[in-house]
């Protein structure tokens, strides 16, 4: 048996760059009577009296004013904010859908993530009361859009699934796009949207939220969807690389079938609804080191269940492998937080035979390439 961390030299693995769009704006304007806005919240009665505009205005955050936004609208183009700095790069936040009376409060955390890690102009597109009640409008819009590098956090799967390329985030929209899909069973999209499409998990259930930690149902419904923001703000940080794996389906990334990556995401042409898969934890830094784990055994007479434990210092995982009559060769993906040169051990037992039949197993050996490995006691021979 010879665990391999996924080779990173010979076989590039297409890194999970989470960069917002950037784009060069030419001028904005601070709204009438200055000081520090604030996304705008909605009520039932602004319901009944704007249920169909979209009231579309900006809000300009930097670091000179992380927590003092300044607002402009298309209508008063008059005068730049003070703020506004064109030689620096400009990333544009657009939240999603709103119930009625809540505004995004993620939308602040994000922005102040961008500018901890680059000194750039962060615009938030607050379009709250559309995002409520005249969300079907949005379809409807015929706007033209040039962004160089538009990037989408779970993008919404409802209204949007079944719309043509023209009506929802789509490769042609950009010259690069890319996606990180979490919640694509429920509010997220399942199909690519992107030049590249980053599933974490499946892009389903994440891990951590089947035992929410969200005090309220509404947070315990939207857990799997916001995984996506947090783990970008993380990555933002630098704290830990994300990769993602090129392959088919997860199921095939799981069973370790997609260990040939194509090429990295600068080359041209540029790929085009290229799913890419990872394994992520449920907290932050959300990094997971993968590894691949090939098990050779002799013939079985029944199934069994081939326990194998990670061990460190610090901690262990553990992952079930099934073995099947008629099969003696096995590839699967373990995902461990430290990297494959910190394994201190790896434990093995045979539990679904109950005993009734020993397991063997080949001579085990753990290397990351080829720089060193270390044999294991030889369990039975061949």
């Amino acid at each position: 048996m010879a665990p391999q961390e996924t080779p990173r030299g010979r076989e590039p693995v297409l890194w999970l760059l989470l960069v917002f769009t950037s784009l060069v704006l030419g001028t904005e304007d601070r709204a009438a009577g200055g000081g520090c806005s604030d996304l705008h919240n909605t009520t039932w009665l602004e319901y009944r009296q704007h249920r169909t505009q979209l009231q579309v205005r900006y809000l300009l955050l930097t670091r000179r004013h992380p927590d003092c936004a300044q607002a402009f609208s298309l209508q008063t183009l008059d005068n730049t904010p003070n703020d506004f700095n064109a030689s620096r790069a400009t990333k544009v936040i657009v939240h999603g859908y709103r119930a009625v009376g809540s505004k995004p409060s993620w939308v602040k955390q994000l922005a102040g993530a961008l500018l901890r890690a680059e000194d750039v102009n962060v615009v938030v597109v607050d379009w709250v009361y559309g995002a409520s009640f005249a969300y079907n409008l949005v379809e409807e819009e015929e706007e033209e859009s040039n962004a160089p590098r538009p990037a989408g956090l779970d993008p919404a799967g409802p209204m949007f699934k079944g719309a043509d390329t023209y009506n929802r985030l789509d490769a042609s929209d950009a010259r690069f796009v890319d996606a990180i899909h979490t919640d694509s069973d429920y509010f997220g999209i399942s199909i690519p949207v992107g030049h590249v499409d980053f599933f974490l998990n499946g892009g389903n259930d994440q891990t951590g939220c089947a035992r929410s930690r969200f005090n309220s149902m509404y947070g315990y419904v939207i857990c799997d969807h916001m995984r996506a923001l947090h783990v970008y703000m993380s990555a933002l940080n630098g704290s830990c690389p994300l990769a993602g794996i090129p392959c088919s389906s997860y199921e095939d990334f799981l069973k370790g079938r997609c260990l040939s990556p194509h090429s990295g995401i600068t080359v041209s042409p540029l790929p085009k609804e290229q799913k890419l898969f990872l394994l992520t934890t449920s907290s932050s830094p959300f990094c997971l080191h993968h590894i691949l784990l090939q098990v050779e055994v002799s013939p079985l007479d029944k199934s069994a269940v081939l326990e194998v434990v990670l061990t460190t210092d610090s901690r262990e995982t553990e992952q079930r492998l099934r073995l099947h009559t008629g099969l003696t060769g096995y590839l699967t993906v373990l995902a461990h937080p430290d990297p494959l040169c910190e394994i201190a051990s790896i434990r093995m037992k045979n539990t679904g035979t109950r005993g009734e039949e020993p397991l063997c197993v080949n001579n085990i050996n753990v290397r990351r390439g080829a720089p060193w490995s270390h044999d294991f006691v030889q369990v039975c021979a061949f």
